[in-house]
């Protein structure tokens, strides 16, 4: 098996992950008859015997004519292919059981268009699009997931069989890309531990919620709740969203603490409570730190510091991580 793997990877110039960018040089390029090619073929042989047998001139001159045309297609079935450019593009982080999508964008060297390109991701569907002429297309791949950490598309199939479907070119590339897969939050998690939050067991002064203190520029991690619609609607809706700022001792400096989960749990149940209770502290506006094995982050809000929080849990236990 090792043999036939390591004979495969030969055969198709299959050494792992490629720097951008990749070329389809013409060794790159692979082309084989599709079974309509094959049907044509044959039936070509059987009219070439009808003409033979029947001496018929205008027989030979079809028969002639649509081999022209078979070899013909074939040339632009491998020219629709080679030297296009492919470069990999962000893939955005998603939860496990969620749908990664690694964008590529395949750009077209030649002054002349790129048709019917097909490319599929391991047993996924085909993504099929065209390509301009001197310009560059961008197409977006799905991968579905199952575990948290670092995913890595691996092979990806370009193929095509513009203009008739006689034949089929194809190649193989494996873009350097990767997505990063966070633990799946738990559906049925219990409420926040906020009776237990800050370090002497209960609520921190902060930002709360009780007495209105001023105005501030929104961030995309501030509650909808708190945007002070009425400044809108007096700057005419065109002016910058703005959002209230509140003092109170409402606001809970939040530790969500490994050792503090049941014990019965294992690491993959405590990733993905933990996850829940994230995303429940950052969708409530809430000052959190995290402390899992060998790493703590300290308190903090914004959403910079709940990514980060997210891919320490999706890369835990990870080497480097």
């Amino acid at each position: 098996m090792d043999a036939a793997l390591a004979f495969k990877r030969w055969l198709f110039r299959l050494r792992g992950p490629e720097t951008a960018p990749i070329v389809l040089t013409q060794r790159r390029v692979f082309v084989l008859p599709t079974r309509p090619g094959l049907l044509y073929a044959a039936s070509l042989g059987v009219m070439l015997l009808g003409a033979i047998n029947y001496n018929l001139s205008l027989g030979y001159a079809l028969i002639f004519l649509l081999t022209g045309l078979g070899i013909v297609a074939i040339l632009h079935t491998f020219r629709n292919l080679v030297q296009m450019e492919i470069s990999p593009g962000r893939a955005e982080p998603v939860f496990a059981g969620e749908t990664a999508h690694f964008r590529l964008t395949l750009f077209n060297r030649r002054s002349d268009g790129r048709y019917a390109l097909a490319l599929r991701l391991g047993e996924n569907r085909m993504v099929t699009t065209d390509v301009p002429e001197r310009a560059p297309a961008t197409v977006q791949l799905p991968l579905a997931t199952a575990c948290r950490g670092w995913l890595r598309p691996g092979r990806i199939t370009l193929e095509t069989r513009y203009p008739l479907g006689l034949v089929r070119a194809w190649s193989y590339v494996e873009p350097d890309m990767r997505c990063l897969v966070y633990p799946a939050p738990e559906p049925n998690a219990p409420p926040l531990p906020l009776a237990g939050a800050g370090e002497s067991g209960g609520l921190r002064s902060g930002r709360g919620t009780e007495d209105f203190s001023g105005l501030r520029g929104h961030q995309p991690a501030d509650p909808p709740r708190h945007i002070a619609w009425k400044a809108v609607v007096r700057q005419g809706g065109i002016g910058p969203l703005l959002t209230k700022q509140f003092a109170g001792a409402s606001a809970a400096l939040l530790w969500l603490d490994w050792n503090d989960l049941p014990p019965t749990f294992g690491t993959e149940a405590r990733l993905s409570r933990l996850t829940r209770w994230l995303i429940d502290a950052q969708s409530e506006g809430l000052v959190f730190g995290l402390r899992i094995p060998g790493k703590d982050i300290p308190p903090a809000q914004g959403e910079r510091h709940f990514q980060s929080c997210l891919e320490v849990l999706a890369l835990h236990g990870e080497e480097g991580a």
